[in-house]
């Protein structure tokens, strides 16, 4: 499947900020799963955007401005052709080893209530369970739209409903209380019909034997197919934002817009 994304945000200010600094995070790169045909990152300043790669193997694009100024806005834009890997993620560039992703961070930590829901979570085996755990995940949690994950896991499970962050923080909060290696991901995911959204979507990923990572979406209670675009990934949502922002204006505010559709040409299988 082509899949074609337009990802428009403007981040404003309360005052003129004097100087800027910001973390782009919406670049996908090519693995099994994915193949990316055409992605473009700019800015409506007259600045370079320089893209990296940080300690997750992700794409971020650094822009730094210091000059006055009241906002900005940041657009990415390509197409990706996907395929239905059933959720495994292999050829992905991995820099660090599985077990640093057993570390807690501090959205996706199990409290006494967490670990208790992940052992009631039982199963034939490793990917038996991570399966039961994702459906356990999602009938506990009622999906309230857009990202979220601005609160620990502990929070969301208490109240029993999040955004797309919220349903990953659980999963990778639980996974890691049974001793199995789990991260975040943010990307972009395609709906049953071509649809305008404002967020980016995130999932999570857990290793299953013999097979290693594999994608879970809690929300949608799937595993990853041609309908998703990855993007980072982390040890929490924080670690794969798409935009972070540096400023001594005080909080930013960011308004988007997401369009994540079928390509020209592409029909709907």
């Amino acid at each position: 499947m082509r899949i074609r994304v337009e990802h428009e945000t403007k981040i404003c200010f309360p005052a003129p900020a004097r100087a800027l600094h910001v973390h782009l995070r919406m670049t996908p790169r090519s693995f099994d799963a994915q193949y990316v045909l055409r992605w473009r990152v700019e800015s409506d300043l007259d600045a370079s955007l320089r893209p990296r790669e940080d300690a997750f193997g992700s794409v971020v694009h650094a822009l730094s401005w210091h000059k006055t100024i009241e906002a900005v806005t940041v657009t990415a834009s390509g197409e990706v052709e996907t395929m239905d890997k059933v959720g495994v993620v292999r050829g992905a560039i991995e820099t660090m080893p599985e077990d640093m992703f057993l570390r807690t961070s501090p959205l996706a930590q199990a409290n006494p209530a967490l670990r208790d829901f992940a052992q009631s979570v039982t199963g034939a085996d490793p990917l038996d369970r991570l399966h039961r755990l994702m459906a356990a995940a999602h009938a506990h949690l009622a999906f309230e739209g857009g990202l979220g994950g601005e609160a620990p896991a502990s929070e969301a499970f208490a109240l029993a409903k999040g955004g797309a962050a919220d349903f990953a923080h659980v999963f990778v909060a639980c996974a890691r209380a049974r001793g199995v290696p789990a991260r975040v991901v943010t990307g972009y995911r395609l709906g049953e019909s071509a649809e305008e959204t404002s967020e980016m979507f995130a999932w999570a990923e857990a290793t299953a034997p013999g097979l290693g990572w594999i994608a879970f979406d809690a929300v949608n209670d799937m595993c990853a197919d041609e309908s998703y675009i990855r993007v980072a990934a982390g040890l929490d949502v924080r670690d794969a934002a798409p935009v972070r922002v540096w400023t001594a204006a005080g909080d930013a505010t960011a308004s988007a817009r997401l369009v994540v559709e079928q390509a020209r040409g592409q029909s709907q299988n």
